[in-house]
């Protein structure tokens, strides 16, 4: 089960739903013991990995028991003025389509950006296997190391995850480069050809068919998409109906 943890705070939370539901509003569904004060929320994986931080929500826009809806602009939520007869329960919120949308699009980022900085494995010329996190910062230093390869260097420090700085072959370094680079790439393919879904489809109920990892239709696949399918379908010897290697 995912957490979180409050900016100013050591406790962390069990989460059971975390999900944007406007460009200002998130909602959190919790399945115990909810915060008591709000701020900036770090956000961690099943498996205890920081995910990503999310800044600005400290306000509490609307609450119903263990769900908390938060805002990031200072805005509380307004129930409808309408009248309503005694002991008539209120009418829920329901988002509109494109609210949905805004929600689904952060939701699949956020998943890929996930996917992507979580890394790969590489198989290096002495047979071992090494992993390597691929983070914004980690993708700048490799770009590095492709211009130390590129300029003839036969010995390149680096370091997989959690392992010591060492020397690799020019060779080992260029495959963990072009596995590094072929994971991004496919993803943010992938991640654009599942936001062009998102665009087109018509209905909420049609929204909920998509997700990271979801197999995207014919119609919203760029051809540098059907490109990656094809590539990974004969690496696989499958049919091309693949949506996720990772």
């Amino acid at each position: 089960m995912e957490k979180i943890k409050i900016k100013g705070t050591d406790q962390l939370y069990e989460i059971i739903e975390i999900q944007p539901m406007t460009d200002a509003v998130l909602r959190i569904v919790f399945p115990g013991i909810v915060p008591a004060a709000w701020g900036d929320i770090t956000l961690y994986t099943a498996g205890g990995v920081e995910a990503t931080t999310l800044i600005g929500y400290d306000t509490v826009y609307r609450e119903e028991g263990r769900t908390v809806y938060l805002s990031n602009d200072g805005s509380v939520y307004t129930a409808p003025e309408t009248p309503e007869g005694p002991g008539d329960p209120p009418e829920p919120y329901v988002p509109t389509l494109d609210e949905l949308r805004v929600a689904k699009r952060r939701e699949v980022a956020a998943e890929c950006e996930r996917i992507i900085y979580a890394g790969v494995n590489v198989n290096l010329a002495d047979g071992s296997v090494e992993h390597y996190s691929l983070t914004i910062e980690d993708q700048l230093n490799l770009f590095g190391k492709q211009i130390q390869v590129s300029a003839g260097q036969s010995q390149i420090e680096y370091h997989a995850d959690g392992q010591p700085c060492r020397y690799y072959t020019a060779a080992d370094m260029q495959a963990i480069i072009q596995a590094a680079m072929w994971h991004v790439s496919y993803h943010t393919t992938y991640c654009n050809a599942i936001n062009m879904w998102i665009a087109g489809v018509g209905t909420a109920e049609e929204l909920q068919a998509v997700f990271y990892g979801a197999d995207v239709p014919l119609e919203y696949q760029s051809d540098v998409l059907k490109a990656y399918l094809t590539e990974i379908a004969a690496l696989a010897g499958g049919d091309g109906n693949v949506a996720d290697p990772a």
